[in-house]
């Protein structure tokens, strides 16, 4: 008898861990090591939401709490949900949980049945498509065009629905390559989502707050009302609040959506820290200067890197619109040699020459399901990403 489970293998450690640690153990043997990996914010967590952690702590709210959030965590979420997206909910249609990926988990379990299909717009997140796998799902990947600004199109998704299609994902911001969709792309995309009443929609929502050159945040069950029923919205602290080891997600849906993913949550893990919720409590309804003053410094990161992305031999990007990484297309340095004489294939081939020439880390387009191409985060300093970014032009520049 086997001891790991046949669902084991239908996914495996996510791409960017997996460059994560690579880095980490070159770095360890000494080498000089720029990590762009990981999608983590380098700031700090806000002043006043520790101060609230330290507060809640002296009042020993250290205890089991209800499964799904406290009533003051929902009461939080609930404000968020109507101040940023004016979309009203009961404390019976939100949740919090450990992460918005252990939401969407127990989102995908307890709808998910074999043969089930979700419909997943590449790039996506590396998670989505393992997660729906893990559950015997179908992800259909549909390939987002470069030049239609990595946006899925609403002819493209009324082929790709099926009588076996749950879910439709989307990421806006996207991660990796930073694209929004607009009230009007949302629109047209909901007038297909309306002909398909079966299709529901998990709305991924957790960069909302780090935009750039004025655009507006939209997000489908405001921007379609009728389809409000469907959607679950899905975001969390770790981003806009930089709170990522806090461990705290949450989302608003459907009654009954939530009552089930709130059944397999306290099987699973229970209720969120309590100390955690104490935190997003603070996080979501204090003040939000901070948001607005990050969101301008990762646009001052994001300007820099794309000019010396598109000023490096063989690469090229789009400026993106939102979220922190730059989707760097590589087409140019297929078919190149490097000095070693091994020849560069793939937008794997590419991101381990970059580690192994230059000491950069980043992770390549085929683990977002679109290639050819590699994902820069910038969630690093202007020091560090000035350097990356001369490392990676010298690089490209020693290829032949």
């Amino acid at each position: 008898m086997k001891l790991i489970a046949e669902r084991m293998s239908r996914f495996e450690a996510t791409a960017s861990s997996i460059a994560t640690a690579r880095a980490r153990a070159l770095a360890a043997t000494g080498r000089d090591i720029i990590r762009l990996s990981q999608g983590e914010p380098d700031f700090p967590t806000p002043d006043n939401v520790k101060q609230a952690v330290i507060r809640a702590m002296e009042r020993d709210e250290t205890k089991y709490t209800p499964t799904g959030g406290t009533p003051e965590m929902k009461a939080a979420i609930i404000h968020k949900f109507k101040r940023d997206n004016n979309l009203d909910y009961t404390p019976d249609q939100v949740m919090a949980g450990n992460g918005g990926k252990q939401i969407i988990f127990s989102a995908m379990v307890s709808t998910i049945e074999e043969g089930d299909e979700a419909i997943v717009t590449a790039p996506y997140w590396v998670a989505y498509p393992d997660i729906v796998k893990f559950v015997k799902g179908v992800p259909v990947a549909i390939e987002c065009a470069e030049e239609n600004g990595f946006r899925l199109q609403a002819a493209d998704l009324e082929r790709a629905i099926t009588p076996r299609t749950k879910w439709l994902f989307l990421n806006s911001p996207n991660n990796p390559c930073g694209s929004i969709y607009t009230r009007q792309d949302l629109l047209a995309l909901g007038e297909v989502l309306l002909r398909h009443p079966h299709v529901y929609v998990l709305s991924d929502d957790i960069y909302e707050h780090i935009l750039f050159d004025g655009h507006e945040f939209a997000t489908i069950a405001e921007v379609v009302p009728a389809l409000k029923d469907r959607v679950l919205t899905v975001n969390g602290a770790s981003k806009a609040y930089s709170m990522t080891g806090w461990r705290l997600g949450f989302a608003g849906g459907p009654e009954e959506l939530i009552r089930n993913m709130s059944k397999l949550q306290n099987q699973n893990t229970g209720n969120p820290s309590s100390i955690s919720q104490a935190a997003a409590i603070e996080a979501l309804t204090g003040p939000q200067d901070l948001v607005p003053l990050r969101s301008a410094e990762f646009q001052k990161r994001r300007d820099m890197v794309v000019g010396m992305i598109n000023d490096a031999a063989g690469l090229s990007c789009s400026v993106p619109e939102g979220a922190f990484y730059v989707y760097a297309n590589c087409s140019g340095l297929i078919g190149r040699r490097s000095q070693d004489g091994k020849t560069i294939a793939t937008d794997e081939d590419v991101v381990m020459y970059l580690l192994n020439h230059s000491g950069v880390a980043a992770v390549h387009g085929a683990a977002y399901g679109l290639s050819p191409y590699f994902r820069i985060s910038t969630a690093a300093s202007m020091d560090e990403l000035r350097e990356a970014c001369a490392r990676i032009q010298a690089a490209c520049q020693a290829l032949f």
